[in-house]
């Protein structure tokens, strides 16, 4: 099948804007994937239009990300963040937005759409219909691995949203996994086509995610030279389980009392999801354990900042229930920090076991102490999983990711115009 060129993307991510900071609110890995496969994507002379809900009434309609990447505020809704479970209920207005964009210019303005999470996913379903060019869809998280893993006391997602996705795997043209482990779930739990799904490994940003001096980073962060420094990034939820750390790092003070005054668990990240319902979770919880003399809990950071936090640390710790790869692990030994991960989805490509880190089983705080332990006394092992962790973070660039989507999109163009297009008869009922 010969392959079509791609020149203009409508990319959509209704419920999240590429250019909040990630760490806090709706705002983490996704952000970061779109910002830079977009920017990526512009390098390889493909114009990227990002259709996104505006949450402040002074957002301009549109705003510049980066050169060739446009990104677009449409209002549906009120001025400000919505819970998840609202959304649906402004699917409508957004999609309106969208199809007004279009329908501003010539016909033919866009050649594929690109959506981010299920209720983009319903969105860019309607606009194929509309546009007549194809929908690839990128679940990024999905319900039935969710509820698989549930965290103790967080709650199940809800059935409209397995249904919307559901949906959304029927009518996509192409569904893009971030790794073999979410292409099987796709197929195993939604039933998805095996012709339809591409594995595309996201990426990490080796510009700004590189080692450099340890010691230089916490001068700048104010930490110790001699700190033993347990990190967890990301937003605090109970997914997540930063607790899962701060239990670990309790019972490794309780073994080993004189490791206190060098120990420091530091929390880079801000609640969000189920974790705004107890935004003072983690230090009730320290308080609790009687650790909150060695926790540092640290606002979200631009990146340059979190280069250094990952420098400084002795591991980064990742301990979630999900995680459909973990972009975290990746930064992290990207700067040459090795990682201490749940052995969980896509956790099990972002880090090579006993090379660049270490995957552990379940989220028993004795057992992730144990692990922990070994991080911070036997520096020759941590040294040698220091430089795997380099090697390995070195295969994966947002280059290769982009080139990958081009493929993607390209071979989805083509299969459009190859076979007779019928409509479908659906009718709007997003869930």
């Amino acid at each position: 099948m010969r392959r079509r060129r791609v020149n203009r993307v409508a990319t959509i991510s209704m419920h999240t804007s590429p250019l909040d900071q990630p760490g806090t609110g709706d705002a983490g890995g996704m952000n970061v994937y779109i910002v830079e496969s977009a920017r990526r994507l512009a390098q390889l002379g493909v114009e990227v239009e990002i259709f996104t809900r505006a949450t402040a009434r002074d957002l301009p309609p549109v705003a510049e990300l980066a050169p060739g990447v446009l990104v677009r505020h449409l209002t549906a809704g009120p001025y400000e963040e919505l819970d998840r479970a609202d959304m649906p209920g402004q699917l409508c207005a957004f999609l309106s937005g969208v199809l007004r964009t279009e329908a501003m210019y010539d016909p033919g303005r866009y050649d594929v759409i690109h959506s981010h999470y299920w209720l983009s996913g319903q969105v860019g379903w309607l606009a194929k219909e509309r546009w007549g060019v194809p929908l690839v869809h990128t679940m990024h998280t999905m319900a039935k691995v969710k509820n698989q893993l549930l965290a103790a006391g967080d709650r199940p997602e809800p059935q409209a949203r397995v249904l919307g996705e559901q949906q959304v795997v029927e009518i996509a043209d192409r569904l893009v996994a971030n790794t073999d482990d979410e292409a099987g779930e796709l197929m195993e739990l939604y039933g998805a086509q095996e012709d339809r799904v591409a594995v595309v490994n996201p990426g990490v940003n080796l510009t700004v995610f590189q080692p450099a001096s340890q010691g230089a980073a916490r001068r700048r962060l104010g930490l110790p030279q001699d700190a033993r420094v347990l990190l967890f990034v990301g937003r605090i939820q109970p997914l997540k389980a930063p607790d899962v750390l701060l239990r670990a790092a309790s019972r490794m003070l309780i073994e080993d009392p004189s490791l206190r005054e060098h120990l420091v668990v530091a929390c880079v990240g801000g609640p969000s999801g189920n974790g705004l319902a107890r935004p003072s979770h983690l230090t009730e919880l320290a308080a609790e354990l009687g650790i909150s003399d060695v926790v540092r809990l640290v606002p979200p950071a631009p990146q340059d900042e979190l280069a250094d936090w990952y420098r400084a640390a002795d591991v980064t710790v990742v301990p979630s229930y999900s995680e459909s790869f973990g972009l975290v692990a990746l930064e992290s030994q990207a700067c040459g920090t090795p990682v201490a991960a749940a052995a969980v989805g896509g956790l099990r490509t972002a880090v090579r076991d006993g090379v660049s880190g270490v995957l552990v089983d379940g989220h028993d705080p004795h057992e992730w102490a144990r692990t922990l332990r070994r991080f911070v006394t036997s520096p020759r092992w941590r040294a040698d999983l220091s430089e795997g962790a380099r090697r390995h973070a070195a295969a994966f660039g947002w280059q290769a990711t982009a080139s990958h989507l081009m493929e993607v999109y390209s071979g989805a163009v083509a299969h459009l115009h190859s076979v007779p297009v019928a409509s479908c008869g659906v009718s709007y009922g997003a869930s």
